[in-house]
């Protein structure tokens, strides 16, 4: 048993590793937009509710918690404490998601999704026309308006490439969750055997730490 357990850490720990390396490209190529584009990045990220960000980050660290008294009542053999922390676990992970689907309902609503349909426009706050062209609103320190919009969506583009991702590593935690639960419910766990429970901890706990980084990048730019 032990060796079994050595051995699935290694793997889930191999895992997270590739999942690293699959973010880091993501995060590679934020840096760098926003280090070009960083009138328009500020602009477009203070469009994003920061109240609905925040709460998603209390939402996720509190999940966090109930994921590790989940593991720590395995361990102790508590059956009926494992399911319920695993479930409030699963209810935190899907608030997680429908506050997502808020903010994303906003976008589409205000044409802030990356495409044809795209349109930055922020009403009170009007660009000087670009030479041949419509004036194109904004909001942020005198940008150029013949590009900034293209900026802006490149912005938008990252911030549904970043968070959807995201998001489908929480749908698929919370599938993972699901069978995990029932696992527990038909007493599979106990103080010798419980490395299901922990290995899910760990994927659970990386998805969390991806969005404490996620939360500053996208949502606190230049807020102050």
């Amino acid at each position: 048993m032990g060796q079994q357990k050595e051995a699935a850490v290694l793997g889930m720990w191999a895992f997270l590793l590739t999942e690293i390396l699959f973010f880091g490209g993501v995060f590679m190529a934020y840096m760098l937009y926003r280090t070009w584009y960083h009138d328009a990045f500020v602009a477009a990220s203070t469009s994003i509710a920061l109240f609905w960000g925040a709460l998603n980050t209390v939402v996720l660290i509190g999940s966090s918690l109930t994921m590790a008294l989940a593991v720590r009542a395995a361990r102790t053999n508590q059956r009926r404490a494992t399911v319920n922390w695993l479930i409030a676990t699963m209810f935190l992970g899907c608030v997680f998601l429908g506050v997502k689907v808020i903010e994303y309902a906003d976008k589409f609503e205000h044409h802030h999704v990356p495409g044809p349909n795209f349109v930055w426009a922020e009403p009170g706050h009007e660009a000087p026309a670009a030479e041949g062209g419509a004036a194109t609103s904004h909001r942020g320190p005198s940008p150029d308006a013949a590009n900034f919009q293209e900026h802006t969506q490149i912005f938008f583009s990252l911030y549904f490439t970043m968070t959807g991702l995201h998001a489908l590593h929480m749908i698929i935690g919370v599938g993972l969750m699901m069978v995990i639960t029932w696992m527990a419910w038909k007493d599979r766990f106990d103080e010798h055997y419980y490395t299901p429970v922990e290995m899910s901890g760990l994927y659970w706990h990386f998805v969390d730490i991806v969005w404490i980084y996620l939360f500053p990048l996208l949502y606190l730019i230049d807020r102050s």
